[in-house]
């Protein structure tokens, strides 16, 4: 095989012009080097690895971009809030929960004494619901002489109760919960989906209602333009533990909680001080 690769070789090769040819020992000593020469064949193979550098270096490049699209994907994993809601057990909200959320709230922009005016007395705060009631059980407990109630109201331009929620949506489906409870009393939605606040206002100085459920911004224009007075109101209950599809509490989106406390601050901390208002968290 040698003496092939050495023919070879020299047919490969174009005789030098004017050489003579060469001797049969020639020949011989010709053939003896061309296999000391050929010996080391397979040093081609480090070509070899040469050339399969390449390839190696681009995967070794993509295993690394696909690490770090992993890990981004990961991170943006982490910030959904509904998978990990999703996971874990739900809890009731407490009094705390409501007075710890005034805190935050007005952190900001009140002093230390005003915010401990903002305290609410636990004796304004009513049974919470540990979420086994339906609402209209619920509010059978906290208010069992609501039959007695809604019968010495007459009040018009006012409410007896307040159930306040995220949605008018979420409102529709509380109104027709509350079948069990609420007897024939008058029960009023108080929300801005197709309906105005001016036909609301018209509605509330003509009719004497007992019960509204809506939701706070819709709640706090009536109490604006005069069209709903909250001295008479007896119990205020927000929809606390109830969540939407993102898994969200009413208390949980910024605009809601907003309007909340602009509602509160717009006599509902007085009335609560005065014992004459009582808040529940269903």
């Amino acid at each position: 095989m040698a003496d092939d690769l050495g023919d070879e070789w020299w047919e490969s090769q174009p005789a030098a012009a004017g050489s003579p040819e060469p001797s049969g020992d020639e020949e011989g000593r010709d053939t003896e080097m061309m296999q000391q020469d050929t010996a080391p064949v397979p040093e081609p193979s480090q070509e070899t690895k040469q050339v399969t550098v390449t390839p190696m270096e681009c995967f070794l490049t993509q295993a690394k971009e696909t690490k770090e699209e992993t890990r981004k994907t990961k991170k943006w994993k982490k910030k959904k809030i509904s998978e990990i809601l999703a996971k874990s057990e739900p809890k009731p909200g407490t009094p705390g929960d409501l007075q710890q959320l005034i805190k935050d709230h007005y952190s900001g922009s009140r002093s230390v004494i005003e915010l401990e005016e903002l305290n609410l007395p636990d004796s304004c705060f009513l049974k919470a619901n540990d979420l086994t009631h339906s609402l209209s059980s619920y509010l059978k407990e906290i208010c069992p002489k609501w039959v007695k109630l809604r019968k010495t109201h007459s009040e018009k331009k006012s409410v007896l109760m307040l159930i306040m929620c995220s949605s008018a949506v979420r409102a529709l489906e509380l109104i027709r919960s509350l079948t069990a409870f609420k007897g024939d009393a008058k029960v009023m939605k108080l929300f801005a989906k197709h309906i105005k606040v001016r036909e609301q206002v018209k509605f509330l100085e003509n009719r004497v209602i007992h019960l509204g459920v809506g939701t706070p911004g819709r709640i706090k224009e009536l109490v604006k333009q005069d069209g709903l007075n909250l001295n008479p109101l007896k119990f205020l209950v927000f929809d606390w533990n109830w969540r939407d599809q993102k898994l969200r509490r009413m208390m949980d989106i910024p605009e809601i909680r907003k309007e909340v406390f602009e509602l509160l601050d717009m006599g509902v901390f007085s009335l609560c001080k005065s014992e004459s208002l009582k808040l529940g968290l269903f």
